[in-house]
């Protein structure tokens, strides 16, 4: 019969530690051959190989590997892909190419897969399935979350899902895991003007689609602070501009791309209204038309109460200790599997970690040591035994 959950934990951090030099040599080779989003096929290959159990492809170049048998499996998730940045690390397992593992997807899954075998060593003591999801193209659309969250996942009825993330703004040996909202949705915007073009000298010949577009990011960023309540995070990025070809030209068309971000969806509804009104308005008053075309992204993501509670209390039995609250304005598509089961994912901090210099995640330099993997993987360990606790 399974173990209680309280009792699983010892046993099953004990199999992590074991299984951590192997963990960290499969973080290395991660590390120096990444892959970009739904091309992680070398990837998922090799955690394929270093598994216990066979894997399932999922979403592509995704993998699903159950441990155990019986109810309803508990799903722990790791992301396969890389980001297109090019290594500035100078570390001896550094990647060559123009994409690297800047936001510590490679110590995830190694920690994963740790956190596999260890289980599967538990055999018939382990209190509920493990399922080890593997998801491609966290880092780019469309998301590998959300294709899972459609298809094969969801196939699997997990009862809960759970996550872990390196984050270097936390203390090295804390872990920040809060219920309710811990991270905001995102949706893409691409904001067109349309004018009448003219020559520079003649801009009273014209409609001027480029300072309509001026006036209207100007505006949007003002307007983030009277239309939505101040106690309730909401960011608007503007990233990219588009616009003419000729410094004397007034052309007839500009464009502006960036994101929405907010941790509630009544504060997600009210910035897309938000600049579509702007736009139109600022548009109408320089003789322009305006057009927003959103595109919906990812969630808030919202930690299941019951889970954090859970795992809160067992912290300090994987020598781990909580972190102040934390939650930001960053997205995840961890998110869509909320529609499918209670979620939570745990920050885990690396400010002060031995050899760690402080980078902000996607940074060239950024560099989680290999003591990262047994933090990640013992975070996940608490994360299990906690959702296998409530079933």
């Amino acid at each position: 019969m399974p173990t209680p959950t309280e009792g699983v934990l010892a046993p099953l951090l004990a199999g992590v530690e074991r299984e951590l030099p192997q963990a960290v040599e499969l973080r290395r080779r991660l590390h120096a051959r990444p892959e970009l989003a739904h091309e992680e096929r070398w990837t998922a290959a090799e955690v394929e190989r270093a598994l216990p159990v066979g894997a399932s492809v999922a979403a592509g170049t995704g993998r699903l590997a159950l441990i155990g048998d019986g109810r309803a499996p508990v799903a722990v998730r790791a992301e396969l892909d890389g980001l297109p940045v090019t290594e500035r690390t100078g570390a001896p397992f550094s990647a060559s190419g123009e994409a690297m593992h800047a936001c510590g997807h490679d110590v995830h899954m190694a920690a994963l897969v740790a956190l596999a075998r260890a289980a599967h060593g538990l055999g018939s003591s382990l209190p509920a399935p493990l399922l080890a999801v593997f998801q491609p193209s966290e880092e780019a659309y469309p998301s590998g979350a959300q294709l899972l969250a459609e298809a094969e996942l969801a196939q699997a009825r997990p009862a809960a899902v759970l996550a872990a993330h390196v984050h270097p703004e936390l203390a090295w040996g804390t872990v920040a895991l809060d219920a309710g909202a811990v991270n905001a949705s995102c949706d893409a915007i691409e904001i067109t003007i349309e004018g009448r073009p003219s020559h520079g000298a003649y801009p009273h010949l014209g409609s001027d689609a480029v300072l309509a577009l001026a006036e209207a990011v100007v505006a949007l960023h003002a307007q983030i602070g009277r239309r939505i309540d101040p106690q309730s995070p909401a960011v608007l990025t503007i990233g990219v501009l588009e616009t003419g070809g000729a410094e004397n030209v007034i052309p007839a068309r500009a464009v502006a791309r960036g994101a929405l971000r907010a941790q509630r969806p009544a504060e997600r509804e009210a910035l897309r209204e938000m600049v579509e009104r702007v736009v139109a308005g600022t548009a109408t008053a320089a003789g322009c038309k305006g057009h927003v075309r959103v595109v919906a992204g990812e969630p808030p993501l919202e930690n299941d109460p019951g889970i954090v509670d859970g795992a809160l209390a067992l912290l300090a039995a994987a020598g781990l200790e909580r972190a102040p609250q934390w939650r930001s304005s960053g997205s995840d598509d961890f998110a869509f599997f909320g529609q499918l089961a209670p979620i939570a994912m745990a920050f885990v901090g690396l400010a002060g970690a031995p050899g760690f210099e402080a980078r902000p995640l996607h940074h060239p330099e950024l560099l989680p040591p290999d003591e990262a993997v047994g933090a990640v993987a013992r975070t996940l360990a608490v994360l299990y035994a906690a959702a296998a606790g409530l079933g």
